[in-house]
């Protein structure tokens, strides 16, 4: 199993491959992750290995415990990764950039742009109803949401004005078209979800580790 690293979108640039062909890039700083936890099946019932990043501010008396247990500061981000040889870890072990190679597939997560609250046009791509033709007050509107007097009411789960973006999203399969080692920056084929400067999650591609798995029986 692959582990998840922390990072940070930075910007998006366009980039040339061998063929001289154009590729839209996304610039990502892989922002130094140590193992802050390592969980054992004998004591935790699962193995996994917990990593963190970031610097933590005004850290509580629990936070600063947990992390003098393997003499780190605090970190700002935690999050925990399965893994099945769990005696290739160590706690305070630093991953970074080169943890991916150029080539590699990735599968990255992250929080997409929040909208706001948005109408159905812009939410759903409803078509609105007429700009002219008797109809007032009612050109951005859905229409009709419920029945008569069989039900009497509106069926929950229908499609409402609400609230768009902001949310948590995969994109699976990016290509890491080249690693910057020095400045700790990896160079990734094709756009992600977030703002500038947003908190990234990133692995190896669950796809292509299943379809190795397969080769190899």
């Amino acid at each position: 199993m692959s582990i998840t690293l922390i990072g940070k979108k930075r910007k998006m640039i366009q980039a040339f491959d061998e063929k001289g062909n154009m590729v839209v890039c996304t610039v990502v700083e892989a922002t130094p992750n140590f193992i802050v936890q390592i969980k054992k099946k004998d004591t935790d019932g699962y193995n996994a290995i917990q990593i963190g990043s970031g610097v933590k501010k005004n850290p509580n008396k629990p936070m600063k415990g947990h992390f003098d247990k393997v003499k780190l500061s605090p970190l700002d981000k935690l999050i925990e990764s399965k893994v099945d040889n769990i005696d290739e870890y160590s706690a305070g072990q630093e991953f970074k950039a080169d943890y991916f190679e150029k080539g590699d597939y990735i599968d990255v997560i992250g929080k997409s742009k929040g909208k706001g609250f948005q109408g159905l046009m812009k939410l759903y791509g409803f078509a609105g109803m007429n700009a002219t033709h008797g109809c007032s007050r009612s050109h951005r509107l859905g229409g009709s949401t419920g029945w008569i007097t069989g039900p009497g009411r509106c069926f929950p789960g229908g499609k409402r004005a609400s609230r768009m973006g902001g949310d948590n999203m995969t994109v699976q399969n990016l290509l890491v078209i080249d690693v910057d080692v020095e400045k700790n920056l990896l160079l990734i084929k094709g756009a992600i979800p977030g703002m500038r400067n947003s908190l990234i999650f990133m692995s190896r591609s669950i796809k292509k580790i299943k379809a190795d798995k397969k080769s190899k029986k």
